[in-house]
This record gives C-alpha cells, sequence and structure tokens, in this order.
C-alpha cells in the first residue's frame, strides 16, 4: 500500500463494463516523513475509487493483485483507492491531518 493525493480525474465513455460503476482518479505518490510530499522521480497513475473520494485528498492506494475487485474478477485493476486518510502521525509528530 502507499499514501497519495489524488489530482485529476479520468473520463472513459468506453471502458470494461465491469468498471462502469467506477470513478477513475489520477493519483500522485506521497512520501511519509515529517510532512508529505510528493516523491520525486515517480509519475502519477489511474486507480479505482472504491472509497468516493475526491480531487485533492489523501488516499490510502493498493496495487497489483491486492488491487483486484472481488466482485468483477474479469476487470483488469492495477491500482484500487481503498482509503481516505485523516492524519498521518510519525513518531509523536503529525505528518498530515485533514482538518
Amino acid at each position: 500500500m502507499e499514501i497519495g493525493r489524488v489530482v485529476g480525474t479520468v473520463v472513459s465513455t468506453v471502458k470494461s463494463s465491469g468498471l462502469n460503476s467506477f470513478k477513475l482518479l489520477v493519483v500522485t505518490p506521497l512520501a511519509v516523513a515529517e510532512e508529505l510530499s510528493a516523491v520525486d522521480g515517480i509519475g502519477s497513475y489511474v486507480a479505482i475509487d472504491l472509497v468516493g473520494a475526491g480531487e485533492g485528498e489523501v488516499v490510502l492506494v493498493t496495487k497489483g493483485s491486492a488491487a483486484r475487485v472481488s466482485d468483477a474478477t474479469n476487470v483488469p485493476t492495477d491500482a484500487a483507492i481503498i482509503a481516505v486518510v485523516d492524519t498521518v502521525q510519525i513518531g509523536t509528530q503529525n505528518a498530515y491531518s485533514k482538518a
């Protein structure tokens, strides 16, 4: 799993039928340190949204076989947004807070 920020949406009028009920969102990976920041040298990617995330939100993404949607076994998915992050705490410091 990795933490990322939703930076955009993908609109597709023609796609695999199993994806019809999902939003496609563009996610930029974030590095976790004293605060969250964009990861250098790693590009953004498209993920299906399983939780109703919105643009600008920090999200938790799973990739690979863990990103498969259980009720859509024949749908090719490589990344899925599985949570909207409220806070990230590293040690005793808050690296991110949604509020």
